[in-house]
C-alpha cells in the first residue's frame, strides 16, 4: 500500500482514465467499436462543425484513429473527418461516456465541473441520452433513447447501425 496517500478521495488520482482504458481494451478484445462521448468547451480540440449541444461522439477504435494515446490527463489521436486528417485532444475529465457501438455497453461519467470546464456556452447534459451516471442513486435500469451521431471513423457511412440494423442503446454495466 502506498503510504503517501492518506486513503481519502481527495488525494487519490482519478479512476476515469483507468476505466476508459479498461473499457477501450474490453471493446477491442471483443471485436466492438469503442466510442467516447465528450463534453466540448474551449479546452477540447475537435472539429467544431461536428459538435451538437456541446457534445461530440468519437470513434476511438484503432481502425479509425492513428497514434491513439489514452493518457491520464489527455486523450490524443489523429482521425479523419470528411476525408481531412485532424488532430484531436480531449481532456480525460471531459469524457462523459465510453461504450461499444455494437451493443451500447459501457460507462457514463459526470460532466466536468465549472472549474474544469472553461466557459462552455450551454450547460452540459448530466449524461449522454439513455445512460445514467454511476452516481445516480436509484436502481431502475436506464430507458434506451436514440444516440447522437458518431463523428469519426472511416466506416461511418451508417454510423449508428448495429448488428440488428437499429441504433444501439447505452447500457449501464456494474
Amino acid at each position: 500500500m502506498d503510504d503517501s496517500k492518506d486513503g481519502g478521495a481527495s488525494s487519490a488520482s482519478s479512476t476515469r482514465p483507468y476505466l476508459i482504458r479498461a473499457l477501450h481494451e474490453w471493446c477491442t478484445d471483443n471485436g466492438f467499436t469503442p466510442y467516447i462521448a465528450v463534453h466540448v468547451d474551449r479546452t477540447v480540440q475537435v472539429p467544431l462543425e461536428y459538435v451538437s449541444n456541446n457534445e461530440i461522439v468519437l470513434n476511438v477504435g484503432f481502425d479509425a484513429t492513428s497514434n491513439l494515446d489514452l493518457g491520464n490527463e489527455l486523450i490524443v489521436f489523429k482521425a479523419r473527418f470528411g476525408g481531412v486528417a485532424r488532430e484531436i485532444q480531449v481532456p480525460v475529465d471531459h469524457v462523459v461516456a465510453i461504450y461499444a457501438r455494437e451493443n451500447g455497453q459501457g460507462m457514463a461519467f459526470p460532466p466536468p465541473t465549472p472549474e474544469e470546464s472553461a466557459a462552455a456556452p450551454r450547460p452540459a447534459p448530466s449524461a449522454p441520452r439513455g445512460l445514467r451516471l454511476a452516481s445516480d442513486a436509484d436502481s431502475e435500469p436506464p430507458k434506451p433513447e436514440p444516440e447522437p451521431t458518431p463523428a469519426a471513423g472511416p466506416e461511418d457511412d451508417d454510423p449508428g447501425a448495429g448488428p440488428s440494423g437499429g441504433r444501439p442503446a447505452l447500457k449501464r454495466i456494474k
